[in-house]
């Protein structure tokens, strides 16, 4: 790979900032107003982007559309109106700029002109996911519906009947029956076409099958050919969901009718979207079928000669977020590359993939239209995510908002340090170790290591929210180390898959072994007291370890599997435990069992902090409940901090702030 640009060669141009004063406090994390969907226009002089404000009084979120001269300048609010803006969404003219909002009728499309604004849908079901035409008159939305509603009304008599109904039993006689964080509710998504001139919708995919899937579809599923003749679109038509990963593209007339399969091959198919030619079709594949964390390629098909090609074959790295440069001549993507996510194209006559930039964690990529510049979000250790602009001609990477100014202008934060060991079979493990505000190489400092989730996922190493923030956990005076073992995401399809079939194993390995070097690398590192935290796949893992070791003072495990036959039978993506545990508990019974933390409840010792939600559909509250009984069975020091309102992650401000008020108070109590 040809590097064309790297964090040492750019020109970072903003304005100096104030020295930071203070550890930082729950209240500055979630204190400043966070950027997100940048969207730029189609003359590439506008930047539209949704920007997130946190109430810590009233503890609610509320997010705005804004718009900013591309090339600098202050950023002004799209509306006046108090409900709640996201997905933005120009129209090809640039005149138009429609978005997704809230209202008296449920979600809607809306959309913005010189000022004015107005809802575009009015369906009784709500509308999402907008995608303008061509022609900047008509678009593409989604919405749920029942299969056997052929027209709105039909929909709108459903609803009010099941509104009125006081009886809140459901009856079900399939899977997927409730996923993530809701239960199914007898609808499906189905993509339908409108028009900004009238209020008449079509329904374009009719029946039983959701469009988008539910799992795997990528974002955006669907594409409008240039044209405008033709829509791509991602569907799973596997009879029972819960137990395939396996989506497909369709091709069908933008006016409704013939669907042709476009790509039906085993493995997933999705993320569709069209050469500016129109010569192409392109869309990411994953070649195993039943695999979610798959690479996914970049897979180019030529619609003239119906012939495919692989693009990032020898690219080992799952390719996100691709998109054609506006001459054609490239795809520009994002990767995960050694806790970094990166900017890369390919170059379409030769196959070749280049970096562009490596330096820092990119999100929400935007080509200029003269193919001259880069927008994106750029987020480090101690920059939380900002929108930037890179000058492809010049190497220069300017700063264009300063949102998180008002974060690290008032605390101090050091940036995390990555650190290499070499695990047990002389694989090189990575991962980041980041020091409290006022270090003093003198002392010693608790160690609290950070287990991600996944397991193929990783830590980046970026400003990031995922289960703790970094600093928050640093400002308390712990040393925390976050680290990456095999499984993870960025080093390559054989280090991913390497965790299959294996949970608890080389894995775990990789963790105590990572522990072991800091510990002897790292005068600092008090040895004698040490946490382990981990959410999701990692409150498995801290479950695993709470049975194989006894060197850590205390365990924090949020949304853990604790014994994974009831797991199997009480999740909802069936494709996943079966891959990972090659098979189901009838035909493989004896993996899971040696698999499973329960098996060791006899060697609980270490006090432990159990954290759940009931609505976690993907790891079952029980199992939560099942290791917080198993500890206090055994006499081990114990809490659980039970959710009644939340799923598989904590997401409102208030229980947020009290599960930080928690956990950090279990820190102390065992290492201070």
């Amino acid at each position: 790979m040809r590097l064309l640009a790297n964090c040492l060669g750019c020109l970072i141009l903003w304005a100096g900032s104030a020295l930071p004063q203070q550890a930082m406090t729950f209240d500055d994390l979630y204190g400043f107003d966070q950027v997100g969907d940048l969207q730029l226009s189609p003359d590439g002089k506008t930047l539209a982007f949704t920007l997130t404000h946190n109430d810590l009084q009233a503890h609610a979120r509320s997010t705005y559309i804004y718009l900013l001269p591309a090339d600098s300048g202050e950023a002004r609010r799209l509306t006046d109106r108090e409900a709640d803006e996201y997905d933005p969404c120009w129209s090809p003219d640039g005149s138009l700029l429609a978005f997704s909002s809230g209202g008296e009728n449920g979600r809607q499309i809306w959309m913005a002109d010189s000022g004015d604004y107005r809802p575009l849908t009015g369906i009784s079901t709500g509308a999402g996911g907008m995608m303008w035409f061509p022609d900047s008159r008509r678009f593409l939305f989604t919405s749920p519906v029942y299969p056997d509603c052929d027209n709105d009304a039909c929909n709108r008599v459903r609803d009010s009947l099941a509104e009125e109904n006081p009886l809140e039993a459901r009856v079900y006689d399939r899977l997927l029956f409730r996923h993530y964080g809701s239960w199914a509710d007898g609808k499906v998504e189905h993509l339908f076409s409108g028009s900004i001139t009238d209020e008449v919708t079509i329904d374009l995919t009719p029946g039983p099958h959701d469009v988008p899937p539910v799992a795997g579809g990528g974002r955006p599923a669907y594409a409008i050919s240039p044209d405008g003749l033709e829509i791509c679109y991602a569907k799973n038509t596997e009879p029972v969901a819960a137990m395939s990963y396996n989506n497909d593209l369709y091709i069908i007339p933008a006016v409704g009718g013939n669907v042709q399969p476009i790509a039906d091959k085993p493995g997933n198919d999705c993320r569709p979207f069209y050469s500016p030619d129109g010569l192409y079709l392109a869309y990411l594949e994953m070649v195993r079928p039943g695999y979610e964390s798959e690479q996914q390629d970049i897979i180019l098909y030529d619609r003239r000669q119906q012939l495919r090609k692989n693009l990032t074959e020898d690219f080992d790295r799952s390719v996100g977020s691709p998109m054609f440069s506006s001459d054609g001549s490239y795809i520009y993507f994002t990767a995960v590359d050694m806790g970094m996510v990166g900017i890369y194209r390919v170059v379409l006559n030769n196959g070749a993939v280049e970096e562009v930039l490596t330096d820092a964690v990119y999100g929400d990529l935007a080509v200029a239209p003269d193919g001259k510049a880069l927008y994106f979000t750029r987020s480090t250790s101690i920059e939380p995510g900002d929108i930037y602009r890179y000058d492809l001609t010049k190497n220069e990477l300017r700063r264009l908002t300063f949102y998180a100014r008002k974060l690290t202008d008032r605390v101090a934060l050091r940036p995390s340090e990555e650190f290499w060991f070499y695990s047990f079979d002389s694989l090189p493990i990575q991962g980041f170790l980041t020091l409290p505000p006022d270090f003093d190489p003198q002392k010693k400092y608790p160690l609290v290591l950070l287990i991600h989730g996944g397991p193929q996922w990783c830590w980046l190493n970026d400003f990031n929210y995922y289960g703790w923030n970094i600093h928050l956990l640093a400002a308390q005076g712990y040393a925390v180390a976050q680290i990456n073992p095999r499984g993870s995401r960025g080093y390559g399809r054989k280090f991913c898959d390497a965790v299959s079939g294996d949970w608890g194993g080389k894995d775990y390995h990789d963790l105590m072994i990572g522990i072991d070097y800091l510990a002897g690398r790292f005068a600092y590192v008090d040895t004698t007291r040490m946490a382990a935290l981990g959410r999701s796949y990692g409150g498995y893992m801290v479950n695993w370890i709470c049975g194989h070791t006894d060197r850590f003072k205390c365990l924090v495990s949020v949304d853990g599997s604790f014994e994974n036959l009831s797991d199997y039978y009480s999740t909802e993506e069936l494709w996943f435990p079966e891959w990972e545990f090659q098979g189901t508990p009838w035909t493989n019974r004896e993996l899971y069992l040696e698999r499973s933390p329960e098996k060791f409840v006899a060697n609980f010792k270490t006090p432990t902090l159990v954290v759940h939600g009931q609505k976690d559909y993907r790891v079952d509250v029980s199992q939560g409940l099942m290791m917080f009984t198993a500890l206090q069975r055994m006499g081990v020091p114990s809490k659980l901090l039970y959710f009644p309102d939340e799923g598989h992650s904590v997401g409102k401000l208030r229980n947020l702030r009290y599960a930080y008020e928690v956990q950090l108070a279990w820190l102390a109590q065992w290492l201070k």
